[in-house]
């Protein structure tokens, strides 16, 4: 059985070693060599296909390379690799993280021991202090910068 044909690229060529390319193996396909095949994105993802959607250059043998894997998959003597399940990972937010922190915890109101440090009870006393339409957490420390600008809003 034929595996997935591995996409080949120039490698950037060294003044040191005398100008010379060389071949190696690269990410993926690029979209012109998918769609010489007849291939988009997707379906190529489906097959297990390796694409990078970054390279712009479409070299003949990847184009061959490829032609000759799909017709061995139409005819049977090949099969698709099983794709694994992609992991999705959350992208990293740009804030700092407060919730451990002395900081973070006096702001919060959980400064004091029991159950009072636990989200539990965060969750309780927001709920409470919606219920008895308190200031937010955020004004608390403003004061009589509140009161002015109420009087003037008025």
């Amino acid at each position: 059985m034929a595996e997935v044909p591995k996409p080949l690229v120039k490698a950037p060529a060294k003044i040191s070693s005398g100008g010379i390319t060389r071949w190696k193996t690269g990410r993926g396909f690029s979209l012109g060599e998918l769609k010489a095949v007849g291939l988009n994105v997707e379906q190529a993802r489906l097959l297990g296909l390796p694409v990078d959607e970054r390279r712009d250059s479409t070299w003949p043998q990847n184009v061959e390379a490829l032609r000759k894997w799909l017709v061995d998959l139409l005819e049977g003597r090949t099969q698709p690799p099983s794709i694994s399940r992609v992991e999705v990972v959350k992208q990293k937010r740009g804030r700092a993280f407060r919730g451990l922190t002395a900081a973070g915890r006096r702001s919060r109101g959980l400064m004091t021991t029991k159950f009072r440090e636990t989200h539990n009870y965060k969750y309780h006393k927001k709920a409470r202090e919606r219920r008895l339409k308190k200031r937010h957490e955020a004004t608390k420390g403003l004061g009589n910068l509140l009161r002015i600008s109420r009087i003037l809003k008025k």
